[in-house]
């Protein structure tokens, strides 16, 4: 079992940036595949980024391809989504999730309680 906590959420203007970070504890960080997911009122729940265990592979949503970047510090057990060029609808609360596959949103077990992301116009 691995236990997730975000940071680094919050109010920025559109076009500006914001850095997610998510730290691991528990289980052997390196073993997992890491995600963000994001869920805005009334919306279901998207597939964001995934990375898989070493960082050498990562898959993006058509939605934020070019504007967000997942990385990872096995040696620091934490993930990050960098997130530039910020849109309004990026609003929603982004969770961090640790799965077997990272393309595959339906392989993620473990989240953490999410963070909010406000964009304003």
């Amino acid at each position: 079992q691995v236990q997730l906590v975000e940071s680094g959420g919050g109010l920025v203007q559109a076009g500006g940036s914001l850095r997610l970070s998510c730290a691991a504890s528990g289980h052997t960080f390196s073993h997992y595949a890491m995600g963000w997911f994001r869920q805005a009122p009334g919306k279901d729940r998207e597939f964001v980024a995934g990375i898989n265990w070493s960082g050498g592979a990562t898959y993006y949503a058509d939605s934020v391809r070019g504007r967000f970047t997942i990385s990872r510090d096995n040696a620091k057990n934490t993930v990050y989504l960098q997130m530039n060029s910020l849109k309004p609808e990026d609003t929603a609360v982004y969770y961090c999730a640790a799965g077997r596959s990272y393309r595959d949103a339906n392989a993620y077990a473990y989240w953490g309680q999410g963070t909010q992301v406000t964009v304003s116009s």
